[in-house]
């Protein structure tokens, strides 16, 4: 059994540099966009209304009437940012990032209105066609499951532990997610979504959670794989000046 243990933190050490991180509602910090982008994240979250055949991004209705479009928030600055750095999102050359739409009203009429949004630039968006693109991911209102395959390829989903995927869809499928408060305080619980989610070969991602260094480095060690956060430069500077823990040996 000490083996079985000292085996788990080895491996948590081998991906201590590679905390993933998801920057959460983007588009209502100071600096859309560029801030996430350098702190490295993961994956950067935009919450959109299907309105008149475009999709505004904001976190509710009552918010539209001040809303910028997805195009103008995000598409066209990625796309700048691929002509000035020639094919990817910056210059570091390792760096890859996920777009996540979080559809709030329009179901799968907001998919194909973003299909036609990044279709005249899919070098940017389809990772088929350029390895460095950025990563197109669906949530929120992801319209009928059995209809994921039937979006273009480069059109990915945020998934649910819950949900029952054919191994078709489950290719279309970035990541899985879940809402933290079912599972607060709750190890034993943690620890059996997160061993179904390795077992589909797919990263997880608790939403509606604290916010904080303890959260972060909790949800880290228990193997949450994308940490949420509102704060993504704050989270990526606590990640980066945290140093491994040691680990005893058997016996010790």
């Amino acid at each position: 059994m000490k083996y079985f243990f000292l085996l788990l933190m080895l491996g948590s050490l081998q991906t201590f540099a590679q905390v993933k991180i998801h920057a959460h509602n983007d588009y209502e910090k100071s600096l859309p966009l560029f801030n996430a982008l350098n702190s490295r994240v993961y994956s950067i979250e935009a919450d959109v209304f299907l309105r008149g055949g475009d999709l505004l991004v904001a976190h509710s209705a009552d918010q539209l009437a001040n809303a910028k479009s997805l195009k103008e928030s995000y598409i066209q600055p990625l796309v700048g940012l691929f002509k000035k750095y020639r094919g990817q999102v910056s210059g570091d050359t390792g760096y890859k990032v996920a777009l996540m739409i979080d559809i709030k009203q329009g179901g799968e009429e907001a998919i194909r209105a973003l299909c036609r949004m990044v279709e005249p630039n899919r070098s940017v968006f389809d990772r088929s066609r350029n390895p460095h693109a950025i990563q197109v991911i669906i949530s929120g209102d992801r319209g009928n499951i059995k209809n994921w395959i039937s979006f273009p390829s480069y059109i990915y989903f945020d998934g649910r532990p819950a949900d029952l995927y054919d191994e078709e869809t489950m290719k279309r499928i970035a990541c899985i997610s879940d809402a933290y408060a079912s599972y607060a305080e709750n190890k034993e619980k943690v620890q059996a979504v997160l061993q179904k989610v390795n077992e589909w070969g797919k990263p997880f991602r608790f939403w509606g959670t604290p916010d904080n260094e303890f959260y972060w480095k909790y949800f880290r060690d228990a193997g949450v794989h994308i940490i949420n956060t509102d704060k993504p430069d704050v989270c990526r500077s606590f990640f980066e000046k945290e140093k491994p823990a040691r680990v005893e040996q058997p016996g010790q």
